[in-house]
């Protein structure tokens, strides 16, 4: 044997999984196949030596009881967002006043449901009556942006028990960014013995009861197999539902039909850079809280500022089909999109252009090691996370977001939290 452990995947369920098991003196080999760790956690430094920019996960959500432990490790903490939103009516940006968090409530109405329905059907009862048309129009709104994901096939069953946790209710970030986070595991990691290879692709997992050989390309097109008592599985399912990895022999049915109503959210997310905070300058301060800007019809119908840190950043987020509509779109037009959008949001087009200094950005729907930003349930997979979670055999566990079955799908803590489970799962499948 190679190791005892085959983690496949190094973002923060695998990270969090190997450093667990390598504490305890078990051998732990990490295939990742990126030349990176982290997975969809993306911290880019800022090239003025500015707060780092997160074109991945940037939030924490609900407790993070998690997160926050790993913060505390590294003598950090986190710093709650700001709710200070505006949304474009009748051409102007008028303040939010919780449209959304109200929105997004009637989903808990889905729950009295005698069967699950998507969240488009769902939202139609709404819109058809006058006094609710405009509340649906919202919900929609959270649904494509928020969720990620596409209305036509989310659950609407899912986001009500979702919003029913509590996981959606607080927000926060951490100081400095995922970046610490990370690294403080990959360093955990190294110190515990475990073995990370980088720019190595997995192509093939045969599996039994008592083993695994795991087939993977190097970064150098050599092709090379490991072998262990064990793996643990934590890449998206987009990657998953794929033809990416071949499973031999297949997995179970009902791990097949779990990914199968498990889909991933489209997100396009731009980092901009600008010389100076213009935005809280303009209409005599009237923006200079502000931490989130929601015009639907642009292209990027979503952003923010790191309120109530200060800073030159502002992200521009296109997420479920507004995001798969900028599919084919170059870099640097996706830039120039988000610039002039914002510019547009608030009345101030040449200030934005005049004011601009960089952007960057990740599509993550065109991200082959990750195929999308995060998971959702499509109608009809209410126990797909459960089942998705559950091992096969004593050689083959899964971890990672989409596998959390406590409202945290989506999540870096749910990833983290996932990762310490399947951790215990293979401890006692050794033992």
């Amino acid at each position: 044997m190679d190791a005892d452990v085959i983690v496949i995947g190094a973002g923060t369920a695998g990270l969090a999984a190997a450093r667990s098991l390598g504490s305890r003196g078990i051998r732990v080999h990490v295939l990742e196949a990126r030349d990176r760790v982290g997975g969809r956690a993306y911290t880019i430094a800022s090239p003025g030596g500015g707060p780092p920019a997160e074109l991945g996960a940037e939030f924490i959500h609900g407790s993070g009881d998690e997160t926050k432990r790993l913060l505390h490790e590294i003598g950090s903490g986190a710093t709650e967002t700001s709710d200070d939103a505006w949304i474009c009516s009748d051409g102007e940006l008028q303040r939010e006043d919780a449209r959304f968090t109200e929105a997004a409530a009637i989903f808990q109405e889905s729950l009295r449901l005698a069967s699950d329905v998507s969240a488009a059907d769902f939202l139609r009862r709404y819109a058809r009556d006058a006094e609710t048309r405009e509340i649906a129009g919202w919900a929609r709104a959270f649904v494509e942006g928020f969720e990620a994901a596409d209305p036509a096939i989310a659950s609407a069953r899912a986001i009500g028990d979702e919003l029913r946790s509590g996981i959606d209710s607080s927000s926060a970030r951490p100081t400095g960014g995922y970046g610490p986070i990370v690294a403080h595991l990959r360093d955990a990691c190294i110190a515990a013995g475990v073995t990370i290879a980088l720019s190595t692709v997995v192509r093939r997992i045969a599996w039994s009861d008592a083993s695994v050989a795991v087939g993977a390309r190097t970064a150098d097109g050599a092709e090379r197999t490991l072998r262990a008592r064990a793996a643990i599985v934590t890449l998206p399912t987009g990657v998953l539902r794929g033809d990416g990895v071949a499973f031999d022999p297949e997995l179970p049915p009902e791990k097949r039909d779990a990914l199968a109503f498990l889909e991933m959210g489209q997100v396009v997310k731009v980092a901009l850079r600008f010389t100076t905070r213009f935005w809280e300058r303009i209409r005599g301060g009237r923006y200079r809280d502000a931490a989130f800007f929601h015009c639907d019809e642009r292209p990027f119908p979503t952003y923010w500022t790191q309120v109530p840190a200060r800073t030159d950043l502002i992200v521009a987020w296109a997420g479920g089909p507004k995001a798969i509509a900028l599919r084919g779109t170059s870099e640097g037009e996706l830039v120039e999109l988000a610039r002039n959008g914002f510019g547009e949001v608030l009345n101030e087009p040449e200030l934005a252009r005049s004011e601009f200094a960089s952007g960057t950005l990740h599509d993550w729907s065109g991200d082959p090691f990750a195929r999308g930003a995060y998971s959702y349930v499509a109608t009809g997979g209410e126990r797909a996370r459960a089942f998705l979670a559950a091992p096969v055999g004593r050689a083959l566990f899964f971890a990672g977001e989409a596998t959390s079955t406590d409202g945290q799908g989506g999540t870096v803590n749910g990833a983290l939290q996932t990762g310490e489970r399947a951790a215990e799962e293979v401890r006692a499948a050794l033992a």
